[in-house]
């Protein structure tokens, strides 16, 4: 089964979480690193390990991204990397599956199940490296409960809700090129 290495120049994790229960607030993390092993017409034994390293996350504002960054959330000094390991893929269709994996984010590691969604192969002939590339593009959304990963810093707000929500939804975009066939 062919081997596909993730590209950093062409991938990212992305999350959305609502602030004050009425604003959705993106984020995401650059720098991404990992090996999917695949073959898309035999997805019963592909496998999958990412990293996403979440010292670099990005909001756009700055004192949001230190608070992100700091013991209250992510606690990079200790945790400095989000990582899932796949367990089993299920075929939904053509390019769709489902895929369950563990997922461990601030020390703490529950399962969880990604849709995901994948299109390739693309076929690129580089003239100034004289070699081709192949390349397979995939999208992983899961949802989860951050409190369930220790993510648990919160305020209270008047009318009885909470200043960050409990659940976040991420996006995983990911270009992987041909490493082993």
């Amino acid at each position: 089964m062919a081997k596909w290495k993730i590209d950093p120049d062409h991938s990212a994790a992305e999350f959305i979480i609502h602030h004050m229960m009425v604003t959705p607030v993106h984020g995401q993390c650059n720098k991404v690193s990992g090996l999917i092993v695949f073959d898309p017409a035999d997805l019963a034994h592909a496998s999958a390990e990412i990293e996403v390293d979440v010292a670099g996350i990005y909001t756009g504002i700055d004192r949001r991204d230190t608070h992100l960054r700091s013991p209250d959330f992510f606690d990079v000094q200790q945790f400095p990397a989000m990582r899932f390991k796949s367990t089993r893929f299920e075929v939904v269709s053509l390019n769709h599956c489902k895929v369950i994996g563990d997922l461990t984010i601030h020390g703490v590691t529950r399962s969880v199940m990604c849709d995901v969604h994948f299109n390739g192969p693309s076929k690129f002939f580089d003239d100034e490296q004289n070699q081709m590339y192949m390349s397979y593009g995939f999208r992983a959304t899961t949802s989860i409960n951050r409190e369930e990963f220790g993510l648990i810093w919160n305020v209270a707000i008047e009318d009885g809700g909470f200043m960050v929500g409990k659940y976040v939804d991420i996006t995983f975009n990911a270009e992987a090129d041909l490493a082993e066939a």
